[in-house]
Formats: C-alpha cells, structure tokens, sequence
C-alpha cells in the first residue's frame, strides 16, 4: 500500500502535512498485528483448519489451545518498520516492477520443443554467476506455474482511494500539486512563439461541429509543448484536448 504524506484539508485551502511517525506508530501497529494473528489463529482452530501432532496432540482441545495462547497476548509483539535504505523512490521501482509486468518475459524464454518448455531464472540465494540458470519444464508444468499469477475474475491488480479515486484523481492531484507550490514544467522559450501560433490558429475552431456526432466542440484544458497531458499524445506536443 503506498500513501502520501498529507492531503488536502476539508475546505480545500491547503496542504496539510503528515505528522513525525506517519504512517502508523510501530507499537500501535505491533499490537494490532497482535490481536489480528492470534484472533485469526483462534477462528482457524474452532473450524478445525489445524493439525496437532505428537506433543502437540492435546491442543485439539479448545480449552487447551486458548490457554495456550493466553501468554502470548501479555508479550510485546514488534514488526518490522523502518525507512528505506534508497528512498521512497526505489519503494515505488520496487512495486513497479510487479504490477506491471506479467510472470515471465519473452526474453527469458529461450525454447520450446517436445522436451518443454527452457527458460532462464535468477536465485537469489546465490551470489556471483551461479545466482543465474536455466532449466526445463514440462509444458503443461510451466502453464500451471504461469497461471498462478493470473487474478481470479473479479480481483484488481491496483485499486485507487482518496486523492488517486479514479472519479476526482486529475482534479485532485491538480489541485493537490497548487497547493504544495509544485514547480511548473519548464517550457523553452524557443517553442513558445510556436505554442502561441497553435492556439490562435486553433481559436476559430472553437465551436466547430464534432465530426462524429455533429455535436459544438468545446475545449476543456490546453497542454503547451512540455506541458502535462491528461492522455497521449505525448507530452512533448503541443496538444488541445477537446471534447463534444
């Protein structure tokens, strides 16, 4: 989950920072991550979803298995919170890599026969070049380990709240990057002769008909040559968007 380090006030006026410790203090997080494990053990057993061996045998029984677990909600739990090491930068690379992107690359793929399917991996187990390999596996073999990275129907890769809500995002980061003075894109003084020219030469157009349902065009935001659009092209044309 990634989540900025502030918002927009109620009134929509102003920036307003996180505080020291944001996200969540680490004892806070500890003891709730305490109560959820042992809460979520508790249920697992009393729907018979664990298995007790050997000397563990007697913990089948409810009432021992509860005493069991009660010295465990007197211990300070602690999880593991820190920064990282290379910013929040190399967080965001990180997650990138794994939302978008699918379980193996064509370039790890090096054939296809009767004998399966051979592919290149890494283990990261080992270091040097004995961390890279590759191996053989049978098609039907590599189609199931490939499928286990495909979403069931109905699940989301990536789900957007608050500021990034599909329905208000554009409008909220706008406003969001006005309100911590964020610098504006630099444009070259060369081109904006060019950018003037392009508006004016587009101004009577303003109201032309749409060609597709004859409807007034109306434009809604104009982007500069190295502006931010909204949608391609890309930023590095001058671009009008318009909508009927």
């Amino acid at each position: 989950m990634i989540v900025p380090g502030g918002g927009i006030s109620l009134d929509g006026t102003r920036w307003v920072h996180c505080r020291p410790g944001f996200l969540l203090p680490v004892p806070v997080l500890s003891r709730l991550f305490r109560r959820l494990f042992l809460t979520r053990l508790t249920d697992s057993h009393t729907a018979g979803q664990l298995a007790f061996c050997g000397d563990l045998a007697g913990l089948r029984r409810r009432e021992a298995f509860v005493a069991h677990l009660a010295p465990l909600k007197r211990k300070d739990w602690f999880v593991y919170a820190k920064p990282p090491f290379a910013g929040p930068e190399a967080v965001l690379a990180y997650l990138a890599r794994y939302t978008h992107r699918v379980a193996i690359s064509n370039s790890r793929l090096v054939s296809l026969d009767e004998r399966g399917v051979r592919f290149r991996y890494k283990d990261y187990r080992r270091n040097g070049r004995a961390r890279f390999g590759t191996t053989t596996l049978m098609p039907n073999e590599f189609i199931r380990r490939f499928l286990l990275h495909v979403l069931p129907n109905g699940f989301h890769r990536i789900r957007h709240y608050g500021l990034l809500a599909s329905a208000t995002c554009k409008a909220n980061l706008a406003r969001a990057k006005e309100l911590i003075a964020a610098p504006l894109p630099s444009i070259d003084p060369a081109t904006e002769h060019d950018d003037q020219n392009l508006a004016a030469d587009a101004a009577p157009d303003r109201c032309a008909p749409c060609p597709c349902c004859g409807g007034r065009m109306i434009i809604v935001e104009s982007f500069g040559r190295g502006g931010q659009p909204r949608a391609p092209p890309s930023p590095q044309d001058a671009v009008k968007t318009a909508t009927p």
